[in-house]
């Protein structure tokens, strides 16, 4: 039995420990922010926070995160008015949408540790977070405005 903290909830897992955490959120537990991109951890779709760090869900299996504290984008605020959230409706960033949670999450995972970071630190933070309608001017812009940086 796996036991972990999902979104502030305990939960138990009882199934193969190989399983990625990404169809554990999505399969069993219906939080489906979370999106399978790329399978290989490289485009970011699918991050989330374990422990307040950023993670590659679709390559983590849930035994490695027995125990620990993991965030999704639904647990980034309750009704949706995180201020990356809403600098995200302002900058209107969002194309297609697809890789919009977890370039959400990577970024929050950026501010917890720099609260005011320089284009420099969101562009290299943000860097393995892809996005194919290529929407980063207006990613950067939203960071920056959800720190409180002056444009």
């Amino acid at each position: 039995m796996i036991e972990l903290k999902v979104n502030g909830q305990p939960r138990k897992f009882d199934g193969d420990g190989d399983m990625p955490l990404l169809w554990y959120l999505r399969d069993e537990l219906a939080l489906t922010g979370s999106k399978f991109g790329c399978g290989m951890g490289l485009c970011g779709a699918c991050t989330v926070h374990v422990n307040g760090e950023p993670v590659r869900s679709c390559v983590t299996p849930v035994r490695t995160v027995a125990g620990k504290d993991i965030t999704t984008i639904e647990g980034l605020s309750a009704n949706g008015t995180h201020p990356l959230q809403l600098a995200w409706q302002e900058h209107a960033v969002a194309q297609c949408g697809y890789c919009q949670t977890g370039q959400i999450m990577q970024a929050a995972a950026l501010l917890k540790k720099t609260p005011k970071p320089t284009d420099q630190q969101i562009d290299a933070a943000m860097d393995r977070n892809i996005c194919r309608c290529g929407t980063y001017t207006r990613i950067r812009a939203a960071v920056k405005e959800a720190a409180g940086v002056k444009a």
